[in-house]
């Protein structure tokens, strides 16, 4: 049995869990504050001041409120597949600065989405892709020279007792309260994308790659360590393997 969901079945999903995704992500001890983390991470100066950020995969928009605590001064577009989490993240509070659009990461210019950007921030997005490289490839087009992205990403050390913990912590508490909630399928498909994805030491063999230099893969706290990590990186001014 393929318990991976895909493309529009990926999305039907994430629209379907929207009304209750809120509430299951603040149940996860350290959720809101590691994404926080992750985006101190990118080391933007000044607060953001004046730069652009694209917050790729903003789903309910925890992502966003991270940049927006950490980066007030930071222009933000805020982009999701998911109609329906955009409805959820577009209907809060948020200040000047803060645009939503609907778009896939693969249609980014699409959708009008035009860089510069000077940072690029991803929060659980990369595992859900069909083709992470090629979204990598977008994601390094649409920086300036030099710019940031931070992945924010479930990416397993390879220690087999990492494997155990995610396994356990899904099977014993995440899909249970999912299919309370009438979304089991896609908690099981997110307990099976981490563990079908790459490892970190993988992902960042990944980013480098795409173009990326000063790769970096950071630890989370608490029990998500091993589990899940921080991955920042600077757009090269030349792709890896290429003439300057």
């Amino acid at each position: 049995m393929n318990n991976l969901l895909c493309d529009e079945n990926l999305t039907a999903a994430f629209d379907h869990a929207a009304r209750g995704y809120d509430a299951l992500v603040a149940a996860n001890p350290g959720y809101h504050a590691h994404l926080r983390r992750s985006a101190r991470r990118l080391g933007l100066p000044r607060g953001g001041e004046g730069l652009r950020v694209l917050d790729l995969g903003c789903g309910t928009g925890a992502s966003t409120a991270a940049l927006r605590a950490t980066l007030p001064g930071a222009s933000v577009t805020a982009v999701d597949a998911s109609a329906g989490m955009l409805r959820r993240a577009a209907a809060k509070p948020w200040p000047p600065g803060v645009t939503f659009v609907h778009a896939t990461a693969e249609g980014l210019r699409e959708a009008g989405i035009q860089g510069p950007f000077d940072a690029v921030f991803a929060a659980y997005l990369f595992r859900n892709l069909a083709d992470p490289d090629l979204v990598l490839r977008e994601v390094r087009a649409l920086l300036a020279p030099h710019g940031r992205l931070a992945v924010h990403e479930y990416t397993l050390s390879g220690r087999r007792a990492d494997r155990a913990v995610w396994n356990l912590v899904c099977r014993g508490i995440v899909e249970p309260a999912g299919a309370v909630l009438g979304d089991r399928g896609l908690y099981r498909h997110l307990r099976h994308s981490v563990l079908d994805f790459d490892t970190a030491d993988e992902f960042a063999a990944r980013l480098r790659a795409a173009g990326f230099g000063q790769v970096r893969a950071l630890p989370l706290p608490g029990w998500q360590t091993g589990i899940t990590h921080t991955f920042v990186a600077r757009r090269d001014a030349v792709p890896a393997g290429a003439r300057p």
